[in-house]
């Protein structure tokens, strides 16, 4: 099993979170925020990642240091449950419909931390969440994953929809990347010998 726990305090957050990514998609998330607890819950499901996250963050302020956090947690811990990386396909890629929003996302385990973001999401607020930390979530974790991540919108203007096709399509996109090809299982899918 693939798999890594992270607890992670500062003076703006504690954190603890636990990843299987070999999982079923079983999670238990609390954040402090509804939004990000919905996204972070579909991100479970439809990636098949087992997630427990609870998190105490200075929500009295705003969500940015809980959103930011996470994703750097998330990262941390995708990253090391990943271990050598030895057999996994690498890439993945979807575009993804949400009713009317159409999101595309691709990703390279590559080692290399860069996040592509074309998202433009239409409205300031998603509830009382600030759309701009959407970016602020996948910068954490994009830096701290050590990966290459494109999220962009193709269509739509609904910012919910949006915003839960990205975490539904780079949940996917993951799954694929970070399955083992028999074929190659003992091999690091690069020329250089690692990633």
């Amino acid at each position: 099993m693939r798999k890594h726990e992270i607890i992670r305090t500062t003076k703006e957050t504690d954190i603890s979170l636990a990843l299987c990514l070999d999982g079923t998609g079983k999670s238990n998330i609390d954040t402090g925020c509804g939004f990000l607890d919905h996204m972070l819950t579909l991100f479970a499901k439809h990636g098949r990642f087992d997630l427990d996250v609870c998190c105490k963050g200075d929500v009295e302020v705003d969500y940015h240091h809980t959103a930011e956090d996470i994703g750097i947690c998330l990262g941390i811990a995708f990253n090391k449950a990943l271990g050598d990386k030895k057999g996994i396909v690498r890439y993945g890629d979807m575009i993804l419909p949400m009713d009317e929003a159409l999101v595309l996302a691709a990703v390279d385990i590559s080692g290399r931390d860069y996040l592509g973001y074309t998202l433009d999401i239409p409205t300031e607020k998603i509830g009382d969440f600030d759309s701009e930390l959407v970016k602020e979530f996948w910068l954490g974790f994009v830096r701290n994953a050590k990966l290459t991540l494109h999220i962009k919108k193709l269509d739509g203007e609904n910012s919910h929809h949006i915003a839960e096709g990205a975490f539904k399509a780079v949940a996917r996109v993951l799954k694929a990347a970070v399955a083992i090809d028999q074929q190659y299982a003992d091999e690091i899918p690069s020329t250089k010998g690692v990633l």
